[in-house]
Order: C-alpha cells, then structure tokens, then sequence
C-alpha cells in the first residue's frame, strides 16, 4: 500500500511539474507602451520591416489593419486579426506586457495560445523595446470596429495543444550562433526575426515545425513552392541584385517576382532604409 501511495504521489507530482512547463505564463517584465512621436514612429518603421500590412490590411476597410485576409494552410484556414485599436474587436486596451506576451510568446492577454499562423515564433527573437515600439505606433492608428471570422480548423486542433507544439519548436530548433559582424547581424535579425522571411521560405516538418537545418532553403504553401533564398539558391546574386530585389522586386535575370511576394515588396522590403536592404543583401549572401 505504502509503495502503491508513493508511486501516486510521484505520478502526480510529476504530472503537476509537467503541467506547469507545458502552460505556466511566459515571465515577461512588467511594461508600459511608449507614446513618444519618437517611439511611435520607430514603431511605423517596425510594423512595414515586420510585413505586418501583408496580413493584416483589412478586406472591409483597406485603408487600415482591421484584418480579415484568409491563410490558407494544411492546418485550417486562418483569418488575419483586429490590430486597430477598437475596445470590442482590436487590440484596445492592450498593455506594453500584452504586447510583449503576443509578439514574443504567442499569447493572448487572457493567456490563450495564438495559432502559429501568426509568425510569433520568429517574433520571439525580437527586442523588447521593438515589440513596444510596434505597440505604441499601432496604438496611435484609428481604431476600426471589424471582427474576422472565426479560424476554419480541424476538430482536434485545439489552442492548448500548442504548448506541446511551442516547447517541441524550441528543442527542434536551438538559436543559431551570433553573427560576429554588426551588418551582417543587423540583416539576421530583420530576416529571421523581423522579416521572419524563414515563415514561408524554410521546409517544415509534418508537424509545421520549421527545420531550421535546411533554413530559407524553400516551403510550401497552399498555392505552390516558395522558392529557396539560401545561399546556394543567391549564389550567382550581387549585393546590389539583392537590394534591387528587395526595393523593386526585380530578380537578376529581368523577371519581377509575383504571387505572395508581391505584398511583402510593396509593404515591406521597398520600404527598409537602404542601410537596411543592404544589411539583408549582407546575411543572405555571406557565403558568396
């Protein structure tokens, strides 16, 4: 009998700790929103360097980020959130900790999972002062009174299963090593984390886990391949292709990129800082 309790309460204890990994909240400081012009402006910068238009500009109200655009993915159909802030169906009320728990942690100020359709695991790598930045200028915006249809997904597809899914990520794919050169870090940080360009360009495994062994080496989408951008695939591009690519969406050989990349030209690369564009053209072509 006394073995049989200590073996329950082992179990249980064991259960408990198991328990408190998988869902304790992220620890994240205590923070508040910037309301600086000069906070809010980096964040404008933040918001067209993260691509967060290509997503989130809304399908009733273009002229905002009241979302609603569809993500097509073999996991369900995700719709694009609210990141106006309007109180009912917005980002109204969000703390600068809210917006370090989204952006960092893939959680929601009521402490649910966000679905990975929003590119959070990338967004972990970014700096809190950028996440608060990007807060502060999306909180300067109009708010809009839209609410996106509900996520289409599988019925054994539930939220709290993305903490299984959020710490199995975290194993797969440990951080990579710095880069010791500033430009070269710089042009890092906008792509894996910022840009998360790795989002649609690195294979994944048949959990949606990218396999960060084979990064920027191409995915797939609903709608097709997206091509490589490694170093092999950029091996016969200059620097100044690249920064041409990324302001223009003109590739070497003369053709303009289309599909989904369209978007992220327009909304995002084109608008980089030239130092920016050429830190990118530095990472991604380190190697040549």
């Amino acid at each position: 009998m006394r073995r049989t309790t200590t073996i329950l309460i082992v179990a249980l204890l064991g259960g408990a700790v198991a328990w408190w990994w998988l869902f304790a909240a992220p620890s994240v400081t205590t923070a508040e929103l910037p309301a600086t012009p000069a906070a809010i402006e980096r964040g404008r910068y933040l918001v067209a360097a993260g691509g967060c238009v290509s997503c989130h500009e809304g399908v009733e109200h273009p002229d905002s980020l009241s979302g609603g655009m569809a993500l097509e993915s073999d996991f369900g159909t995700f719709y694009a959130a609210n990141i106006t802030p309007d109180a009912g169906t917005g980002i109204g009320g969000w703390t600068g900790t809210d917006f370090l728990r989204a952006l960092k942690h893939g959680r929601r100020p009521d402490g649910a999972f966000y679905y990975p359709a929003f590119p959070y695991p990338s967004y972990a790598g970014m700096t809190d002062q950028d996440a608060l930045d990007i807060g502060a200028y999306l909180m300067s915006l109009p708010a809009v009174a839209f609410r996106p249809p509900d996520h289409e997904v599988p019925v054994w597809l539930f939220r709290w299963t993305l903490a299984g899914w959020n710490h199995l990520g975290s194993v797969l794919n440990p951080e990579p090593p710095d880069e010791p050169d500033p430009v070269v870090a710089r042009g890092a940080y906008l792509a894996r984390h910022l840009g998360h360009c790795g989002e649609c360009h690195t294979p994944r495994n048949g959990l949606g886990i990218p396999d960060q062994s084979r990064e920027f080496g191409g995915g797939v989408l609903p709608e097709g391949d997206v091509e490589a951008i490694d170093t092999d695939a950029l091996a016969d591009w200059s620097a100044e292709d690249f920064v041409l690519f990324l302001s223009l969406g003109l590739k070497p050989d003369g053709e303009f990129v289309g599909g989904g990349m369209e978007p992220v030209i327009e909304h995002n690369t084109s608008r980089l800082t030239i130092e920016d564009q050429k830190s990118l053209a530095a990472f991604f072509l380190r190697a040549n």
